[in-house]
């Protein structure tokens, strides 16, 4: 079993992440911690840990505060960051410090258990040890990307699908195709392309933001959590 040490600032939402994660098969809650002190001395204390379900918004430290000082006291736990911070800056930071997965809140049991399922692939592709050549090491960084959408058009790329995935996850408001281009390096042809299968798959939702004059501006904002 995976021991998974569950950490949230709100005991309701910990408790509801808690019961995701012994629905997947595999995973096991061996604790919950609302605070960043909390956090530390169960990883102390506890005889096993696997993973950390890490919030970033904590009543006395960040997380990523928490993951710099379990490096720091040698806790090679690893760490997926299930939080509400959406900013670049945090994301960036998350991978810093070696965060393996980041689950943007809110979310339903589907997102956290592609996570989890996720995690157990690589732990699956890592426990055969040895040396890996270029394709084994591309199999063990693939292991963590969740499987292509089924929903996605023969020819279309999975990976622009996901770049425009998360731009409109990290965004605060709705997005324009040229801002999503903007944000991703995509022409706007492409960028407005993929919105637009996002919104066939219902994974975004179509907005219009109407001018003095013209026709209204077409504005997309992520509509589910999966």
């Amino acid at each position: 079993m995976i021991e998974v040490l569950v950490v949230d600032d709100d005991a309701r939402v910990a408790r509801v992440n808690a019961a995701y994660v012994e629905k997947v098969p595999g995973f096991h809650v061996a604790g919950e911690a609302h605070s960043a002190a909390e956090a530390l001395r169960l990883l102390g204390t506890l005889p096993r840990m696997d993973l950390v379900l890490m919030d970033h918004h904590l009543p006395d430290e960040t997380g990523l505060t928490v993951v710099r000082e379990m490096r720091r006291r040698g806790h090679q736990t690893d760490v997926i960051m299930v939080t509400a911070a959406r900013d670049v800056a945090t994301v960036h930071a998350a991978m810093r410090h070696g965060a393996l997965q980041y689950l943007v809140k809110p979310f339903g049991f589907t997102g956290l258990r592609a996570k989890l399922e996720a995690y157990a692939r690589l732990r699956r592709t890592l426990d055969g040890g040895g040396e890996a050549e270029q394709a084994e090491v591309d199999r063990i960084f693939g292991a963590l990307s969740a499987p292509a959408d089924p929903g996605l058009p023969k020819g279309c790329s999975p990976t622009t699908a996901a770049l425009v995935r998360r731009s409109l996850m990290a965004a605060e408001g709705p997005l324009s195709a040229q801002e999503i281009a903007d944000r991703t390096g995509l022409s706007r042809q492409t960028a407005q392309r993929y919105l637009k299968l996002l919104e066939r798959t219902g994974r975004a939702r179509l907005t219009l933001k109407y001018g003095d004059a013209g026709r209204p501006e077409h504005r997309y904002v992520w509509a589910t959590r999966v």
